[in-house]
């Protein structure tokens, strides 16, 4: 017995459909995601050159088979747009746009009315490149941030090597040989897609599930004003760092951070321009440390710095770096800009390590505070 072509593409349309929906409904909705709406992008293009294909033999043939190919290009570019997306910023338009734009030319000049692989060679090459920068691209995501990471990629990649050696075939053998048609015609490609087709989608609403509860977890570890740890998040991630130092005895050092009369900005040029001081505050911390070290808003006008292996010296060194750093965008404000009080603490032993040291810090700012500002005082000075 053997499989209708026509009754496999509308099986093959309507679990499009079907996943479509749902994923459209379950994750783009509830995660608003770029990787989501880029999926449903990818599943929309297919569902709809799969349903031009149906008009192959008919008068619309003509325009329908190009169309057909072009979106079918176009799912496999939004495939990869997904999958890149997860790991760093989206591809531009026109690296979408300009494969389905080449492949529907070359079907337009391939005698679409009568062939119904016009431009096949430009198809399969496309849906090889896109599908297998796709799989690359979620091979190489951290395996720390999702569990699906690497049965998402073997998916991908095996899709993509099946359109490598369709693609092989197509050129060597031609869509009307017996090998292509026996592995790579219609019908095995259609019944291969649908499984795939049926599995990513479900992995991919896992895996979109997860990025959705990361970002939620780094919002609510972020200080949504200047985007740097928040206090929770800063203590959660300083007990993680100093737990993974080489040994108790490596010296780190801890930073409480005082805008100088901070409250005379908001009250002299209001609070926006507050806020503005606030972000320049927190930005000119992150220019000056290391990637290694972390930097959170301790609460309201008070920053806090952990600064692991690294002792006192170099913390008075960090300091003075911020406050030139801080000194250097005053041209981007109207009004003078505070200064900053600091107060340094080395780590000491014990259980509670992180809170002993703000305590001390705390002090040592106090003393800097009493002392005329602008200045770090170190704990041990006091």
């Amino acid at each position: 017995m053997r499989l209708d072509v026509v009754t496999l593409q509308v099986a093959f349309g309507v679990i499009a459909l079907t996943l479509l929906v749902l994923f459209y409904g379950v994750s783009v909705r509830r995660s608003h995601s770029t990787y989501s709406t880029w999926w449903c992008a990818a599943i929309a293009s297919f569902l709809t050159g799969t349903g031009l294909y149906l008009c192959d033999g008919t008068v619309h043939q003509v325009w329908a088979n190009p169309a057909g190919n072009a979106l079918l290009v176009a799912g496999a570019a939004c495939v990869w747009a997904g999958a890149r997306a997860l790991r760093t910023t989206a591809p531009r338009p026109w690296q979408i746009l300009i494969a389905p734009v080449i492949t529907v030319v070359a079907s337009a000049f391939d005698s679409p009315s009568t062939n119904t692989w016009s431009a096949g060679g430009f198809l399969l090459a496309f849906m090889t490149f896109f599908i297998g920068r796709a799989s690359l691209e979620i091979w190489r995501l951290d395996p720390n941030t999702t569990t699906t990471q690497r049965p998402l990629a073997v998916a991908s990649g095996a899709l993509g090597l099946y359109y490598l050696c369709r693609w092989i075939a197509f050129v060597a053998t031609g869509p009307s040989s017996s090998t292509f048609q026996t592995y790579f015609g219609t019908v095995p490609t259609t019944l291969f897609t649908m499984v795939l087709l049926i599995v990513v989608s479900f992995t991919m609403a896992t895996l979109s599930n997860e990025q959705a509860l990361k970002e939620l977890r780094a919002q609510a570890s972020h200080d949504e004003l200047t985007g740097i740890l928040n206090r929770r998040g800063f203590l959660e991630l300083a007990e993680s760092e100093i737990r993974n130092l080489p040994t108790r005895d490596t010296p780190s050092t801890l930073v409480l951070a005082d805008m100088d009369n901070f409250k005379q900005v908001n009250d002299t040029h209001g609070h926006p321009a507050g806020d503005s001081v606030l972000q320049a505050v927190a930005a000119a911390c992150t220019r000056s440390v290391r990637s290694t070290d972390l930097v959170g808003r301790y609460g309201g006008e008070e920053f806090v710095l952990l600064l692991p292996g690294a002792g006192l010296d170099s913390a008075e060194l960090v300091t003075e770096l911020i406050s030139k750093t801080l000194r250097m965008s005053q041209p981007a404000f109207d009004f003078p800009l505070p200064t900053i009080s600091y107060g340094l603490a080395a780590l000491p032993p014990g259980p509670d390590r992180i809170g002993n040291a703000i305590a001390a810090a705390d002090v040592a700012l106090y003393t800097a505070k009493e002392l005329g500002r602008d200045r770090a005082v170190r704990a041990d000075q006091h």
